[in-house]
């Protein structure tokens, strides 16, 4: 059985054949069940089909790039996703975290590495708290055990990282977090990424959740500092 239970297939999305026979060896040896597609659009169909429990994202793909899958991932679920890049430039790293990637590695990679990767993101991913598991705040509800966040009753579809800031924000509401705080919260594997990437998340949060950053109900800014969670006793 693979590592934390996880039995779902990951979706390997590259279109170097070799490099991919080679990431899916790697992770078979430790248990992991793989599926290899070596098209965008072929990929972005399978998906829509048979969502997978994990991606392995390539930003250099044929049909459609790794970018505009990746977005369109997100419209479909909040399933883990690495992207693989033969770019250093940091505005890539960047943009790909902000369309809502777990992670990313640059190329070339150690296979091994790829692999730790995998498993730190779903350590992250399927991680429960010991005690609390509902957080409430008016009619905004966060249950960690279901994974589900509701407003006035209704779902609001969020991205893992997403979920993991409002869940580090309102499980301390009133505590001001730095942006590296909140990294921290969401990157734990020490990856190096510009604070400012926060900023993009928060501000996907907040639209979501129908939140005015200049009257915030639920998120505030902490100008010079970062960010907290209202606190009906925080002036």
């Amino acid at each position: 059985m693979s590592p934390l239970n996880f039995t779902d297939p990951i979706l390997i999305i590259e279109d170097d054949r070799n490099t991919a026979a080679l990431i899916a060896t790697y992770l078979e040896r430790e248990g992991f069940t793989t599926e290899s597609v070596h098209d965008g659009a072929e990929a972005l169909a399978l998906a829509r089909q048979r969502p997978p429990g994990f991606v392995i994202l390539d930003v250099m793909l044929p049909q459609l790039d790794g970018w505009e899958i990746c977005r369109e991932l997100r419209k479909l679920s909040d399933v883990p996703i690495l992207m693989l890049t033969a770019r250093e430039e940091e505005i890539d790293r960047v943009l790909g975290l902000s369309l809502g990637a777990d992670d990313y590695v640059i190329k070339p990679f150690s296979p091994r590495e790829l692999v730790e990767r995998v498993k730190a993101i779903l350590r992250r991913t399927t991680r429960r708290p010991q005690a609390e598991t509902q957080f409430s705040h008016g009619d905004l509800t966060l249950d960690t055990e279901k994974l589900r966040v509701t407003l006035a009753g209704q779902p609001v579809e969020l991205t893992s990282v997403e979920f993991k800031l409002l869940q580090a924000l309102i499980r301390s509401p009133g505590k001001v977090f730095s942006r590296d705080d909140l990294l921290s919260q969401i990157y734990e594997h020490g990856e190096s990424v510009i604070d400012r990437v926060v900023d993009v998340h928060i501000g996907h949060l907040r639209l979501k959740l129908g939140d005015d950053p200049a009257e915030p109900h639920f998120i505030e800014t902490v100008r010079g500092f970062g960010y907290r969670f209202a606190d009906r006793n925080t002036p």
